[in-house]
This record gives structure tokens, sequence and C-alpha cells, in this order.
């Protein structure tokens, strides 16, 4: 990937020359002074450190080649199970279709009751009170895409509206997308202040914040936006809509995993990484848990710190389940297919 232009004067011109900065206890001082004004943020992130392509990418490759023993590997699908937020995300959804979604976020293998639930029902605001209703009782996460989904183009007000929508309606997680043509024209303080703006709109619900890695273009802009996010107070980070291509990927997802390690080593804060979109088999997913264990550590392996973005590979999860106990493969006829 290619070092990122800098901003012309005119690309330049963010938001306030002085800002409010979210309420974040304990940052020291060259965090607290990153988002004082426009020139201090942009000092900040045009001073991270540029990105080795030639080293990432070769790092993510050799881990990737490491296996899961067979011991570990029934652990290891039950962990990505619990890790999935199950999503549909089509202008054709229907109640019946989310409420579908919800039996199978209870009861992902109803024959084998041991199969733990997913973490979380990704769904559009107008879906979250099926969700919602659909899930009560049950410890699953109900999470609403919002602020003008997938393209992120349209006013704050209407962004924070949409994200009142879903909060109102019950929405324990909101999945926001930043504005990628105001941050590739270096407009980072509009950035930060709508991410601000829609964390506060949150209330007690959670904030992951989209990238749309795939539309960043360098690996310095996803460092960029990834620090961006969590000065903005993101509690995670995540790779994409799942509507650009590419989606996620190893190298982007372990600079967004050192982002979150980083972080909580400067703050003692935890944040969590998302990757969304193109996870679809088992082998794939192991890929980015041995990447989570190896880029920030066992703690992160946990659905509060990490979550795959899908809607089908929760079902070669169940299938390869199957294969570890049973001994033998299981295909789709086997297990609910969306």
């Amino acid at each position: 990937m290619a070092a990122p232009s800098p901003p012309t004067a005119a690309e330049s011109a963010d938001t306030p020359a002085t800002r409010q900065s979210p309420h974040i206890p304990g940052l020291p001082p060259e965090l607290a002074d990153a988002t004082r004004d426009d020139a201090a943020l942009r000092r900040f992130l045009h001073g991270l450190p540029g990105v080795d392509q030639v080293g990432l990418e070769q790092r993510a490759a050799t881990l990737a080649t490491r296996s899961i023993k067979k011991a570990s590997k029934l652990w290891a699908i039950d962990t990505a199970i619990r890790m999935v937020d199950l999503t549909t995300l089509e202008g054709a959804d229907t109640a019946g279709k989310v409420s579908s979604l919800c039996a199978k976020a209870r009861r992902p293998d109803p024959e084998r009751p041991d199969v733990p639930q997913v973490a979380a029902i990704c769904v559009y605001p107008d879906m979250v009170e099926t969700a919602v209703r659909e899930l009560k009782g049950a410890d699953i996460g109900v999470a609403s895409v919002a602020t003008a989904f997938p393209s992120g183009r349209s006013s704050l007000a209407i962004k924070l509206e949409d994200t009142r929508i879903a909060v109102d309606a019950g929405a324990t997680e909101i999945d926001m997308v930043i504005d990628r043509g105001a941050f590739l024209s270096g407009r980072y303080g509009q950035v930060y202040d709508e991410i601000v703006a829609i964390k506060a709109a949150c209330g007690d619900a959670h904030l992951k914040v989209i990238l749309e890695t795939g539309e960043l273009s360098t690996y310095d802009n996803v460092r960029r936006a990834s620090w961006l996010a969590l000065l903005a107070g993101g509690d995670f980070i995540k790779t994409s809509t799942g509507k650009v291509s590419p989606a996620a990927t190893l190298p982007v997802t372990h600079l967004m995993l050192q982002a979150v390690r980083d972080w909580k080593t400067q703050t003692g804060q935890l944040r969590g990484v998302k990757p969304a979109g193109g996870i679809r088999v088992t082998k794939d997913a192991m890929r980015y848990l041995v990447a989570v264990h190896e880029v920030a550590g066992e703690e992160w392996l946990d659905p509060k710190l990490f979550r795959f973005g899908a809607s089908s590979l929760l079902n070669d999860l169940l299938m390869q389940r199957r294969t570890q106990l049973e001994g033998h493969y299981s295909g789709p006829d086997y297990v609910t297919v969306d």
C-alpha cells in the first residue's frame, strides 16, 4: 500500500478549532492532549508509526499457517460460536426472517442443546423491536447498524436520529459507520466529532465503529482510523459493513488488534475488535482466533472483546462441531441453513 498524500488546505478545514473530548478517565497526557483541537488531532494521527506492509502481511500469513490441535479444536469452535454477531442486513428482511434468526441464535443446533448461544443478532433499526421481543430472557445482544449504513453519507442530525430509533427500540449495541469521504479528505475532526456525538446518543448501548477498511486505501489509514475511533470513545473497532470488497482481511485485523493492545498498554482500558464480511468457514475463523491470541493476547478471546460479523459462518462452525464429536462430516442437511 502506498503512503497517503497529505490533505490540502481546503481538505483540512475540519470542524471547530477546539472541541469537547469524551469523558475517558485515566488517559495519559499525550492522549488527553491529542484531541484538544484539530491541529493536535492531526499531529497525533500523522505521528503514529508507519506500517511496514511487507512485515505485516508476512506475519499475518505466517500465523495463518498455524493449526489448532484436535484437543483444543472443539473449544475453539465453541469460542467462535459465542463470538458470532448473527447478521441479516438485506433490503428484503422481514419480521419472519428476523424471528427465525433469533431462534437460531438461541439454539444454533436444535439437536444439540450444549451448543453455546451466539453473542448478538445484528439487524437494521426497524427490525430491532422484533429481535428484542424474540430474544427476551436470553443473554444475547441486539445490535443495530445505524448512521446512514452502509455509506455513512448523511447529516449528523439524521445519523443521531437513526441511532436514537435503534436505542429506543431496545438495541444494546450500535454499529455506526464513519464517513470515509471526510476521513480520506483529512477532515479528521469531523469524523471524531460524529463518533463522540453518536457515542453520547447510544446511552448504555455499546458502540462499534465501522471503519470500512476496504475503502481506506492504505494500512497507515487503517491505523489512523483505528486510533481516531478509540480516542472518540468507541467500544469496538469494526473492519467493514460487509457491503464493500475487500471486507475483513487478516493483515487489517492484525493492525486493529495492535491498536487495542497498545490502547490497553497506554490506558489500562479494554476495547474490542470485530472483523466482518467474508469470513465464511471454520478454517478462516480459527486463523482469526490465532491472530487474536498472538497479537492482542489471550484476554481478547472473549465475546466481550472480539466478535465475528457473519451469517453463513455459523453454519460451517456447527457442521465442523458435529464432525469433531461424531468423527464424520455432517453436511448442510443436518443444520439449519439461512
